[in-house]
């Protein structure tokens, strides 16, 4: 079976490096052991290449199949038997469906922040793993996009969502924050999708040049358009790329606000709080860069890419993890704080059953995992450490998980009147559905890793010191399939 060693240079290995360690006057490595363009393209390119991917790789594709087969057929049960196939009642309407919309649009916000906000401040850390955080960012949103879709109950209407059915005199609400939703998503989607898709057309380039079947010549020739790397190209590609990055940067903050005007704007106690916007974009961005992080420690690990994702990288998104995760807990405590001083008993009430009442286990779960296990990232050896990083990651991801289960569900179940209060108890529908995005979510990841440039390799190659004309260094030459400059050629 096919493997994937880290290179290693002319003269023999770099023992022990930790790219981690900041040296006054002296630029941070960031790309370990190599010195010439020409082996990030054999690196990179490698994954793409090779006849057949690690053994790794087939075991979670066809686990991430099987979980994609369990969505298809709880979605297809949930069509023609209906909703009440979910564990919904009459106070409890929203679940997990919405749990999971919510999750995943907030998965996705990492991506759009180390590509476009790190690159318009200029972060060049962001170059190992700019590419795969985005792809990231587009298949999160096909997940979260499921969701609205079939938790209508009838879902041949499912077209309503859309402000296109005005023949039928269906005017929609335009003062609604579900409503903004599909706006909000649906733009993000489309941005994110330009955005990732334009910086990727340099490495496909590369490939095609190098690609040895004619399928694989057309396929990536095709979706090249011509690159040639010219002057011109570079130029009109950056500038595309500048605007992009600018367009993208509201938007990390501007969606998840919006996905929070869905609880925030109702009287609903629990929900009905200022806080939110700003409490969901810090909560998406740490469960987001979490996610990275997931999908970054296997991926170095299965393709050999250690030395181009470096521990520096990430360090650099642990840290942020950290100041995120203190931003939400900071969040925790002022929802509390502002449930006491608005002296409002229901809103007290909300949040003090919600600590201590029949949902306190997912209460605390959330806490737990999202406030005091992050906390663990200030010992840099923690901090460094990738077993440790990677089962973080993971618990983060659980806490963010039930982070939007708590607000949801605790908030319905008890309402105004006590007649109706009803405890909400997920069926196997649920459970499978839930089960089954990550599913999709990881046989997209997967297929993208396999087929497509999961580095930016032109963007890797303008922060190595070979780039910089000043360095006083003679790196040698290569071509767009050796490194011929700076920016890849291709």
């Amino acid at each position: 079976m096919t493997s994937f060693p880290a290179n290693q240079p002319a003269n023999g290995p770099i023992g022990g490096v930790d790219n981690t360690i900041d040296v006054p006057g002296k630029r941070a490595q960031l790309v370990l052991n190599m010195e010439k363009f020409g082996q990030i393209t054999t690196t990179v390119c490698r994954v793409n290449e090779a006849k057949h991917p690690p053994l790794a790789w087939y075991v979670a594709f066809a686990m991430s199949l099987g979980l994609l087969g369990l969505l298809g057929f709880c979605v297809l049960f949930l069509f023609f038997t209906g909703v009440g196939v979910w564990g919904l009642n009459n106070p409890v309407m929203w679940a997990f469906d919405i749990t999971n919309f919510v999750f995943w649009v907030g998965i996705g916000h990492a991506g759009t922040l180390i590509s476009a906000i790190l690159f318009l401040f200029r972060q060049k850390w962001r170059t190992a793993i700019n590419r795969f955080a985005e792809a990231m960012t587009i298949f999160a949103v096909i997940c979260a996009g499921l969701f609205p879709g079939i938790h209508v109950g009838r879902v041949w209407f499912a077209y309503w969502l859309f402000p296109i059915p005005n023949q039928m005199e269906m005017w929609p609400q335009f003062r609604s924050p579900l409503l903004w939703d599909v706006f909000a998503v649906s733009t993000y989607f489309t941005v994110s999708l330009l955005f990732w898709y334009t910086g990727m057309v340099p490495d496909l380039a590369t490939l095609r040049d190098r690609a040895k079947g004619k399928l694989q010549q057309l396929g990536y020739g095709l979706f090249a358009l011509g690159w040639r790397g010219s002057n011109r190209h570079w130029h009109r590609y950056e500038r595309a790329y500048l605007i992009l990055a600018a367009l993208s940067t509201p938007l990390v903050l501007s969606v998840h606000s919006v996905v929070s005007f869905d609880f925030a704007t109702s009287q609903l106690p629990g929900w009905h709080t200022t806080i939110f916007p700003p409490y969901f974009v810090a909560g998406a961005i740490f469960s987001g860069f979490a996610m990275v992080v997931t999908l970054a420690v296997p991926a170095r690990e299965m393709f050999g890419l250690k030395d181009i994702i470096t521990l520096r990288h990430l360090d650099n998104m642990n840290k942020i993890i950290l100041v995120t995760g203190c931003m939400v807990g900071y969040a925790y405590s002022m929802e509390f704080f502002i449930a006491w001083y608005s002296g409002a008993m229901y809103e007290k009430f909300a949040f003090i059953n919600r600590a201590f009442g029949q949902y306190w286990w997912a209460y605390w779960i959330m806490v737990s995992c999202n406030v005091i296990t992050p906390q663990l990232f200030w010992f840099k050896a923690l901090r460094t450490s990738i077993p440790i990083m990677f089962v973080l990651s993971l618990v983060v991801n659980i806490g963010m998980w039930f982070e939007r289960y708590v607000i949801i569900v605790t908030s319905l179940a008890n309402d105004f009147l006590p007649s109706s209060w009803h405890n909400y108890i997920p069926t196997w529908v649920d459970i499978g559905t839930m089960v089954g995005a990550f599913g999709l979510f990881f046989t997209l990841f997967l297929l993208f890793c396999r087929f497509l440039p999961m580095i930016a390799m032109a963007e890797i190659k303008a922060v190595m010191p070979a780039a910089d004309p000043h360095a006083g260094h003679d790196h040698g030459h290569g071509g767009h399939a050796d490194g011929a400059n700076a920016k890849g050629a291709h």
